[in-house]
């Protein structure tokens, strides 16, 4: 979110939790990227903030509901605010409980583990969600429109929408099964709790193979998840670098640093295998 929206957006937020009787008189940054995340004080709310119509924050509440009731861990809603998007000032604002972080982090045992018991749970509820691929598609079109993405090298921009396509095809061809996915279960959608690791943002979910949620985890979680067909899972991981790097290029990407770390899954992408996690790339430019 643009810095300018940010002060807008916590008054937004901190607004919604007084007008229903939550004292909010502070508000921390916990991450602010296309949606921005807080902890309000004193009441201890996790507050999620987004510009109306860039969110599907109704899907999300809606299927975090029956996640829960399902025994999936994943963030529960506040439950002192009635479980809906509440809207001001052209901001979508959903309220979730806060959880004290844990230390030390999640161990890749649990954290495979909990996303084992999510993929379980999401079998097992009926709900809605666009197929992965149309998320390659979103990446295609930014790739293949040079007012979307102006600083990609034209050479590039051949190279990542050939390498899309391909794998597109590939993942296609093999025919897995498929089922209702997080989409995104990075370290940065997992919370460390007393509870154990909770999900969150559920507006990435999609369906396709639980390979290509794998592919979006630490290498050490997916050597405890059960079942992994290794070549389905090396083209999944291969199909979120190039789909993360057309997003690094695309105008306007409030990602820190987007540029480099765009740079740096091109080159990974160049380099071939082992094909890299997305957590390595983070880590091999300090943490960007």
């Amino acid at each position: 979110m643009e810095t300018t929206d940010v002060t807008r957006a916590i008054t937004a937020a901190t607004s919604v939790a007084v007008s229903i009787g939550l004292p909010a008189d502070d508000a921390v940054v916990l991450q602010n990227s296309n949606k921005l995340a807080l902890r309000l004080t004193p009441c201890d709310v996790f507050a999620r903030v987004a510009h109306v119509g860039q969110e599907v924050a109704q899907f999300e509440v809606e299927l975090a509901q029956r996640l829960a009731e399902a025994g999936c861990p994943v963030c529960p809603l506040e439950p002192r605010a009635d479980p809906r998007v509440y809207t001001r000032d052209g901001f979508a604002v959903t309220l979730w409980t806060y959880f004290e972080p844990v230390t030390p982090h999640t161990s890749p045992v649990d954290y495979a583990k909990a996303l084992e018991q999510l993929h379980a749970g999401m079998r097992e509820v009926d709900a809605p969600g666009p197929r992965f691929t149309d998320r390659i598609t979103e990446a295609e079109e930014v790739v293949a429109d040079p007012a979307r993405s102006p600083e990609l090298a034209d050479v590039e921009r051949v190279f990542l929408s050939g390498r899309l396509a391909s794998l597109r095809r590939a993942i296609d061809d093999r025919g897995a099964a498929e089922q209702l996915l997080h989409g995104e279960p990075h370290p940065g959608n997992v919370l460390g709790t007393k509870n154990g690791p909770l999900f969150i943002d559920l507006e990435t979910c999609c369906r396709g193979p639980v390979e290509f949620d794998l592919a979006h985890v630490p290498e050490a979680v997916w050597d405890h998840y059960p079942n992994v067909d290794q070549g389905l899972l090396d083209e999944c991981r291969q199909v979120v670098l190039a789909m993360v790097a057309a997003w690094r290029w695309k105008r306007g990407d409030q990602f820190p640093n987007g540029r480099r770390f765009g740079d740096e899954l091109l080159r990974a992408l160049h380099d071939g295998p082992p094909w890299p996690t997305l957590d390595t790339l983070h880590e091999r430019l300090g943490g960007l």
